[in-house]
Order: structure tokens, then C-alpha cells, then sequence
């Protein structure tokens, strides 16, 4: 239901509380207007939380030069906030159907987030929200639930040791990877996921949009970022750990490959590929300075991926699959048996919907890891370390998928240069101290051959 008098009194204070967020993709824009798309109370204040509410909402945001993105909210209500919610307050609404009360982001607040699981547990529907529960779930009594601090563009709630739940900020219509993924991973038995137990959508979008998934929480594991970075700077050896997480890799795409389709890519399909590859590089060229002197000899990366298309043959062993979009040390977990997980499987969130759910050579998730340790070298200067785990992670990648990612040299040099251009674009934006660190990957790959 859309609450009358709603949207005019969230208005003001979603204006200075939205662009404050981490996860607030239209950073340094002006906001022109708000729509609800949806809005459903969940608790109503004066209900059986006595003062205390709960509202779920589907804003969509239109700013300049930006299509419009929706996002997802769960506000809290009270005339009173506790002195340790106070930095999760958007401000008092003035009039509409909450004035007075003061507005807050609910997954702070640990009474809100037990109800938000509780209702979990239930399926069924709510307004426009629907809620699903695997079967074989189980819900132990007395999960304690804290945010993880860990999170940038999605707002996690942790609860006990026992679950994540994440809550998906920017939302569009159709299942999020992140659960159609791990949920295929799951149901056919793979050790290399997170399953998720229980989940929720919006309906009226057109189609179900994914707003939060409820995974299995993973204690004491360690992520690859972490373990990479104290490796580096001992200059220790992590050659075993990086050949397991190449290994643990392509059981993953082994398992994506029997459970969802699998297409083979002609030559026009690698040649838009390639095009595609060419327009990104030309756009960062033309917004970073310091990518143009390495553009011209990029572009043979491209053009060598263009003309692997075009040759007789060469595109009949191109497959491509669901593949995980977004793979790199940080969306790995190495648990207390040493075993890895991979985790975050909504590939990356800047792309539309569409394109992180098309199937993809699963090259790509290999170029991401490898850029990844190439990233925890440089913060310690030690290249020869990424050199080492790099040829590690591709050696363990071949003794399970049969291939070995290094003699895909024209690929992996294409999908590398991609990443690469991708990462100075986001660390002008977003982090000028590292901009070179893929300044340097992209020197490198200007001047290599396959």
C-alpha cells in the first residue's frame, strides 16, 4: 500500500540523509525528485510494539544526467530514540502519517532486525513483499543481531553465528545473482556456498525484485583480502591457499555449468564483446587522463579478441555461463578447515541487472582474482609476490577445470585490460591514491602479447 501523505513528509529527510550512505550510487548529484514506488508497514506504530514501527519502502531517486534508481529503505519509527540508534536517524517527520515520530535505519536497531527475522521464518506475503523459506531451514531461538561493518553497497545484519541476512539498497526488477546463484550452488550440493535459507521480494515491478537473502553465516572464516595482505607483507608464501582458492574457483563454475545453461560464443558474439571492451576504454581515456597514453596499445587487447572471433575455429572453445561477475580475494572465504567459500554473487553492482545475470566466459572471474593479487602486491610493492600467486591460483584452477587459464593468454589479456580500465575509472572517482595500482597493470598489459 502507498501510505497517504508519506512520501511529501520523507521528502526533506531523505535529501540529506541519502547521499550520506555508502551505498547511495548518485554521489555529487543533485536530487531533482522522489517516487514511492512502494510502501508497506510492517509494524505500525501504536500496534504491538507499543510506540515503535517499522515501514518498508521503495524509493526511486531521479537525478541529473542518471536514469532513476530505486532503493530499498527499512525505517524505524519512535517519538523517542535511543541515545545509541542516534546515528542511524534520518530526522523527525513534520506531517503525513509518522509526524512527530522520529525516522531511522531499522537494521540498527536490534528489535527491528529480530522482527525482520522472525518474519523471515514465515512465508507468505505482507503487502507487496513476499517472503519464502527453504524447507530444510532452521531457526535456533535467541540470535542475537548486530550490522556488519564490512558492507558497501548492501546493508548486512548478522545474526548470532548462525546467519547473514543481506539487504539489498539498490534494487531492480528480477532475481538478484546473489540469490539465484547460491541458491542453484546449493541445491546441487556445492561445498563452495553460503546457502541461503530464507529470502524476500517486492512484487508490482513488473517482475519479483530481490530485496534480502538470508545465507548461512560463516564464524571464524578469514577472507582472501586478509590473508593475502599478511602474506604480502611478510613476504610469506600463500601458494598452497591461492592454488585451493583456483581449485575451489572452478568447482564453482563446474557446478554453475551442470545446474544453469551453457552457450557457445560465435565469432559476432566476440567481437561485440570486444567492442563493448573498446567503448569502456574509450570513456575512461576520455574522463582519466592518465589512462590515455596507454590506450592506443590497449586496444590491440581488444582487437586480438575481435580477431580470435573472426577466426576459423577459434571462437567453437568460447563457452560462456553464469559465472560469479565480481570475483576477486575479498568475496572469498577460507573457513577453520582451510576449506574456501565464495560469497557475493550479485557480480558487480554498478552494471545493470540484466548484464550481471548474462552468461559470460568463465575467464572473466579468473581475471578478476588475478587482479586482485595484483592489488594486495602493490600496497606493499612486492610484485614479484602477485607473480608467484597468480601462476599459483591458474595452477590449482587447471588440476580441476582440465584448462589452464594461462594458455588462454588472448583472453585473459582481454578480460584483464577490461578490469583493469574498470578499476582507474572507479579509483579517480573514488580513491586517487590507488590509481596507481591499476595504472601500473595497465603499463604492463600495453606492452604485452599473448
Amino acid at each position: 500500500m502507498l501510505v497517504p501523505g508519506l512520501l511529501r513528509s520523507l521528502d526533506p529527510l531523505l535529501r540529506g540523509w541519502l547521499p550520506r550512505q555508502r551505498w547511495f550510487a548518485g554521489k555529487g548529484l543533485p536530487i531533482g525528485r522522489f517516487r514511492l514506488a512502494s510502501a508497506t508497514e510492517l509494524v505500525p506504530p501504536g500496534g504491538r510494539l507499543g510506540p515503535l514501527g517499522l515501514l518498508h519502502v521503495l524509493v526511486e531517486v531521479e537525478q541529473q544526467d542518471r536514469a532513476a534508481d530505486c532503493y530499498q529503505l527499512l525505517l524505524g519509527a519512535h517519538p523517542l530514540l535511543p541515545p545509541a540508534l542516534v546515528r542511524a536517524a534520518l530526522g523527525q517527520a513534520v506531517g503525513g502519517p509518522y509526524d512527530g515520530l522520529t525516522l531511522y535505519d531499522a537494521p540498527h536497531d536490534p528489535r527491528l532486525a529480530s522482527l525482520l527475522l522472525e518474519r523471515l521464518r514465515v512465508p507468505g506475503r505482507t503487502g507487496r513483499l513476499r517472503f519464502t523459506t527453504e524447507p530444510s531451514a532452521q531457526f535456533p531461538p535467541g540470535l542475537t543481531p548486530r550490522v556488519s561493518t564490512a558492507e558497501q553497497s548492501n546493508t548486512s545484519v548478522v545474526y548470532g553465528d548462525a546467519y547473514i541476512l543481506k539487504l539489498f539498497r539498490r534494487v531492480s526488477p528480477g532475481a538478484n545473482p546473489d540469490l539465484e546463484l547460491s541458491l542453484a550452488l546449493a541445491r546441487a550440493g556445492s561445498r563452495r556456498v553460503a546457502e541461503p535459507v530464507a529470502w524476500f521480494e517486492a512484487e508490482g515491478l513488473g517482475e519479483p525484485a530481490t530485496l534480502g537473502v538470508l545465507q548461512r553465516f560463516l564464524p571464524g572464516s578469514t577472507d582472501g583480502w586478509a590473508l593475502a595482505l599478511a602474506s604480502v607483507s611478510e613476504d610469506g608464501d600463500f601458494r598452497s591457499e591461492a592454488a585451493a582458492l583456483g581449485r575451489a574457483t572452478a568447482e564453482v563454475h563446474a557446478a554453475l555449468a551442470a545446474a544453469l545453461p551453457v552457450r557457445r560464443l560465435d565469432g559476432r558474439a566476440l567481437e561485440d564483446l570486444a567492442a563493448g571492451m573498446i567503448q569502456r576504454l574509450d570513456e575512461t581515456a576520455a574522463e582519466v587522463p592518465a589512462v590515455r597514453p596507454y590506450a592506443g596499445a590497449l586496444r590491440s587487447a581488444y582487437e586480438d579478441l575481435a580477431t580470435a572471433g573472426a577466426g576459423r575455429g577459434a571462437a567453437a572453445s568460447v563457452t560462456a555461463q553464469r559465472i560469479h561477475g565480481d570475483l576477486h580475494l575479498g568475496q572469498a572465504l577460507r573457513g577453520p578447515d582451510g576449506e574456501w567459500v565464495l560469497i557475493d554473487f550479485e557480480g558487480e553492482p554498478a552494471r545493470p541487472l540484466a548484464e550481471r545475470r548474462a552468461p559470460a566466459p568463465p575467464v572473466q572471474d579468473v581475471a578478476g582474482m588475478l587482479r586482485s593479487f595484483d592489488y594486495a602486491a602493490h600496497h606493499s610493492g612486492n610484485g614479484p609476490w602477485a607473480a608467484r600467486h597468480r601462476d599459483a591460483y591458474c595452477a590449482g584452477y587447471a588440476q580441476v577445470a582440465g584448462v589452464d587459464p594461462r594458455e588462454q593468454a588472448v583472453m585473459i589479456r582481454a578480460f584483464e585490460t577490461d578490469k583493469a580500465v574498470y578499476e582507474a575509472r572507479y579509483e579517480a572517482r573514488h580513491r586517487p591514491a590507488w590509481l596507481p595500482i591499476p595504472l601500473s597493470a595497465l603499463s604492463r598489459l600495453a606492452t604485452s602479447a599473448p
